[in-house]
């Protein structure tokens, strides 16, 4: 199912333009915000500018990058000559980036790209003269607050910009992480209490009511670390008002919510609509899958060979673990073992000039999950490949799987989290936990441990960009795993890019860096 915010941005330029007898043009019908904007279509279609930013999350090099390169899930190892990237990958891992880090200014931008695309489009729309901008006004500052949830996440201390009508000087001053933490709050509250609570195909992947009570049971969760104070009942209130509304359930099929095909998910609340045509930019299969597995699903194009979960992680599931084996699907959330083409037959890296034994004669693709090295000669087929969404069998280079933000499995462990924190005995927070694991066929707990309320989020929301903020909130993140020493504390926040305080000396570096 793909939304109709697919469509182009019309321009508000458009004219009409009739002939005059002495040949001057004679120009009609100007279409100006005031006329444009006089049906719901007509809105929808200027909404598509800033939805389609968030096209930049799953791609490599930004959020998706970001969150799960530094975290236990995964890693880009440095295969010889592929994926040295100047040593990036590594110091995200071992956390011992710095503020130069490429990756930092491209989230920086691809956040505050989004909220000058909100910023410009609130002030057009406050400009018309019709009863519905209103509505719009609401979703379209719901999204700006994801944005800033973005970067109250990652760098914490950041301006807050909120017009779009600013001198070309503009250099806006640092807020502290709990002022933003309070405008976020504020914004799904006040506008997010205007938005639809339709559950249908006109508000998917938009943002509804439910979607900005997803984003507070988020940020209520965090509170603690995003304000210094937890806020464990609100975020227990806001999964109620999705659970309570009776529109959203756990699919049976854990995999359905990955599917090439996903938009009938009635789990998934809010995702990236990808379409390898009409929106493209999810590369999940190039990014992770060796070369040679083109001719595994027969792609149109061939992937790169770099990210790889690590062994820990992949062994932190049950061997019976559905979301480890497949199921029906055949595959789980790791591709692993000997790998085959369509036609059964092994897989052969005949090309590579070297392999870490020595062995110059070419070998059969193995995804051994146990990695022999990060890095600098990684083998090429060391390594569980990340296949939670299903790989379309003749794809290209762009997948169209609908990439999930936010799903009712998440609320569902939220608000047991949430109760949990409250009381470590919950029963109703076991109860929560337990139909998630029921769905993964595995055993249900006795009861709950950090320990284990962690290792389940992990094995749910692997590769959903959670496993960082799970960490942190977990008094986890500092410590140690494959390929990372003992962090210092301050590295729960990104450094603000480099380039950023360079160009705006009114910006305040965070901490430590």
């Amino acid at each position: 199912m793909k939304n109709i915010i697919f469509l182009f941005i019309l321009g508000l330029g458009l004219l009409s333009i009739s002939s005059c007898s002495d040949l001057e043009p004679e120009f009609k019908d100007i279409v100006t915000a005031d006329n444009y904007f006089e049906n719901d279509a007509a809105f929808v279609s200027a909404l598509g500018a800033a939805y389609t930013n968030l096209y930049g999350v799953a791609n490599h090099g930004t959020l998706f990058s970001l969150q799960e390169v530094s975290s236990d899930e995964a890693c880009i190892p440095h295969k010889g000559p592929d994926w040295e990237d100047g040593g990036q990958w590594i110091r995200v891992h071992r956390h011992q980036f710095v503020a130069g880090e490429g990756v930092f200014g491209n989230v920086w931008n691809f956040a505050y790209g989004g909220i000058n695309t909100c910023n410009r489009l609130i002030a057009t729309f406050e400009k018309v003269d019709n009863p519905n901008s209103a509505a719009f006004i609401a979703e379209l500052k719901v999204l700006r607050a994801y944005y800033y949830l973005q970067l109250l996440d990652v760098f914490g201390n950041v301006p807050l910009i909120t017009s779009f009508d600013v001198p070309a000087d503009f250099k806006p001053a640092t807020e502290n992480r709990a002022k933003v933490y309070e405008f976020v709050e504020s914004e799904l509250k006040t506008q997010g209490a205007l938005l639809s609570k339709e559950v249908n195909s006109t508000t998917y992947a938009r943002m509804n009511y439910y979607v900005a009570q997803a984003m507070l049971s988020q940020l209520y969760l965090n509170a603690e670390q995003y304000k210094g104070a937890a806020e464990l009942d609100k975020a227990i209130a806001a999964c109620d008002e999705i659970i309570n509304s009776g529109k959203y359930s756990l699919e049976s099929n854990y995999f359905a919510n990955f599917a090439v095909n996903n938009g009938g998910s009635k789990e998934n609340m809010f995702v990236i609509p990808y379409d390898k045509v009409n929106a493209r930019g999810f590369n999940l299969p190039m990014m992770t899958l060796h070369y040679e597995s083109q001719k595994t699903f027969n792609f149109t194009a061939q992937p790169w060979n770099g990210y790889t979960s690590l062994a820990d992680f992949y062994n932190s599931f049950e061997d019976n673990d559905l979301r480890k084996t497949g199921g029906a699907r055949g595959y789980g959330v790791f591709l692993a073992g000997p790998q085959k083409d369509a036609g059964g037959k092994q897989l052969v890296d005949a090309a590579d000039s070297w392999f870490p034994d020595g062995d110059t004669d070419g070998r059969n693709v193995n995804f051994n999950p146990v990695l022999n090295a990060i890095g600098p000669n990684a083998g090429r087929d060391a390594g569980a490949r990340l296949s939670k969404y299903e790989y379309e069998i003749g794809g290209t280079a762009e997948a169209s799987n609908d990439f999930v933000l936010f799903r009712y499995g998440e609320i569902l462990l939220n608000k047991a989290e949430a109760m949990w924190r409250k009381s470590a005995g919950s029963a109703p927070a076991l109860e929560l936990v337990n139909m998630i694991r029921t769905r993964a066929g595995v055993a249900p707990f006795a009861s709950l441990t950090a320990d284990n309320l962690l290792a389940e989020r992990g094995r749910e929301f692997c590769f959903e960009i959670k496993r960082r903020t799970d960490l942190i909130r977990f008094g986890k993140w500092d410590d140690a795993w494959w390929e990372k020493p003992v962090s210092e504390a301050y590295k729960t926040l990104m450094p603000i890019p480099g380039s950023q305080v360079t160009l705006n000396p009114n910006l305040k570096q965070n901490p430590g860096y």
